[in-house]
């Protein structure tokens, strides 16, 4: 079984539904907001690496005229009160057809976030649940690690470099924390490590 190292980050950047927080289609309503299980511990573990961490969420329901930004603004202040500090906020206010640069799979708020933090896409990694968060990784020059739920498409998981089963097997595959144990982690079907 081949072995494949990861050089670890400097910030973790994460999607919001599906990977922080329990996905409520075009949520308004903060009190809705409920983590995902393993959710704050592993951002407790990249602060505690001294590691960057933001978060990267399309918001179509804006342009759909199905939520107004005052309402994502207060749903990601729920999240940042139950799971922040956050280091910085990327949202895509746009739908699938308007074209952006900013709405995932595009690269832009990977670009946004690796200027802002002032890293290279090199340097940075994006944890999300569906394809689109590792394609915009991808694109952008980041390491994308993808973290399926129910909803993620085989083919998505297929399609992904690298895949992890929860958010503790993503930044251990990031971070090196130590092996975890055959098909814990996998990349293109072998199990992979990271390294400190």
């Amino acid at each position: 079984m081949s072995r494949h190292v990861i050089d670890p980050p400097q910030a973790v950047l994460f999607d919001r539904d599906g990977t922080l927080v329990v996905d409520v289609p075009y949520n308004a309503d903060p009190q809705l907001v409920r983590p995902m299980p393993g959710a704050a511990e592993a951002l407790d573990a990249v602060r505690r690496a001294g590691l960057r961490c933001g978060v990267l969420t399309n918001q179509s329901g804006i342009a759909r005229g199905l939520l107004q930004r005052p309402q994502v603004d207060a749903v990601n202040a729920r999240v940042e009160e139950l799971l922040g500090p956050f280091d910085l906020w990327e949202v895509c206010p746009h739908g699938p057809a308007d074209g952006c640069e900013c709405r995932k799979p595009a690269p832009g708020m990977v670009l946004s976030a690796c200027r802002r933090l002032g890293l290279q896409p090199s340097e940075v990694a994006f944890i999300g649940d569906i394809g689109a968060d590792v394609e915009a990784a991808a694109a952008a020059g980041a390491t994308g690690v993808l973290v399926p739920t129910p909803v993620t498409r085989a083919e998505e998981v297929n399609a992904a470099e690298l895949v992890a089963p929860d958010l503790a097997a993503a930044l251990e595959l990031l971070l090196g924390t130590g092996w975890l144990p055959d098909g814990g982690l996998v990349r293109n079907g072998d199990v992979v490590r990271g390294s400190l």
